[in-house]
């Protein structure tokens, strides 16, 4: 159209309605988040928490430790006994004493029920039953939770030596510690492994090789933990390290001129 000689020229524009594209994006993105969340959670608890604290939660999940069922009278996995009990043989279902040296692997997987290595270090360390009135004698154990299993350390303190001098003789202490780890050990089925350390030092010249001293000593030790009831087949290894592998800084240090016993994680295939 021409209006004084200009042009005017008209635009009509079409508007087409939006479409809705609905909520299920929101959904998706929500979980993206949640999941997300959780994962930094996960990786902030593992990097703030201990190999004792992480291995008792997978134990507690996933439990190892298979013992042989008892009827003592107590709760728990030991139900009542301790480690300081004259006689903590297990009953059947009946209630007549079996040994457990009789039990084998096969059985005791068939018919007991599982604990964590946590529940093991608990009766060892005075968790149930008299086993309080055993402490000054506990000033000789140290445990520990590891990838490889539970190691039980029994080691000389100041003026209470487990053995006598360079010997293979032990001390009377000595006899009774092996025996408390003994029953409690009697009662699981995982293998046993038993290592003697000594401390630098202990074999001054012309004494007793430390190699052979240290590996004799762990085999005493095998032959007391068999008598308190373990069976020999569970046995793993004995080993003797002699003074090269001290767990203190000072490798003259008492605490380093011990027995460590480890109850595996693990059946061997």
């Amino acid at each position: 159209m021409e209006k004084g000689g200009n042009v005017v020229i008209v635009k009509r524009r079409s508007v087409i309605a939006g479409r809705h594209h609905g909520g299920a994006w929101k959904v998706a993105y929500a979980d993206f988040v949640t999941a997300m969340m959780a994962f930094f959670l996960l990786m902030w608890l593992l990097s703030t928490t201990d190999e004792k604290t992480r291995l008792g939660l997978a134990d507690y999940f996933s439990p190892t430790i298979p013992i042989s069922q008892s009827r003592s009278g107590g709760d728990g996995p030991f139900q009542g006994d301790s480690m300081l009990s004259q006689d903590v043989l297990a009953r059947d279902e009946t209630g007549q004493k079996s040994d457990p040296s009789k039990a084998t692997r096969a059985g005791a997987e068939a018919d007991g029920s599982d604990v964590s290595l946590f529940d093991v270090e608990k009766a060892l360390l005075g968790g149930s039953g008299d086993a309080m009135k055993a402490d000054p004698m506990l000033e000789h154990i140290r445990t520990r939770v590891t990838d490889e299993g539970l190691i039980i350390e029994v080691f000389d303190t100041a003026g209470s030596p487990l053995f006598d001098d360079d010997t293979v003789k032990p001390t009377p202490i000595f006899g009774e510690l092996v025996a408390m780890i003994g029953r409690v050990l009697a009662h699981t089925a995982n293998p046993v492994a038993i290592t003697g350390n000594l401390a630098l030092g202990d074999t001054g010249r012309g004494g007793p090789d430390p190699w052979h001293l240290s590996a004799d000593r762990a085999q005493l030790a095998r032959g007391r933990l068999v008598e308190a009831g373990v069976s020999d087949d569970r046995l793993a290894r004995v080993t003797g390290k002699a003074d090269r592998s001290p767990v203190t800084d000072n490798p003259r240090d008492s605490r380093n001129r011990r027995i460590e016993i480890t109850l595996l994680r693990h059946f061997p295939d």
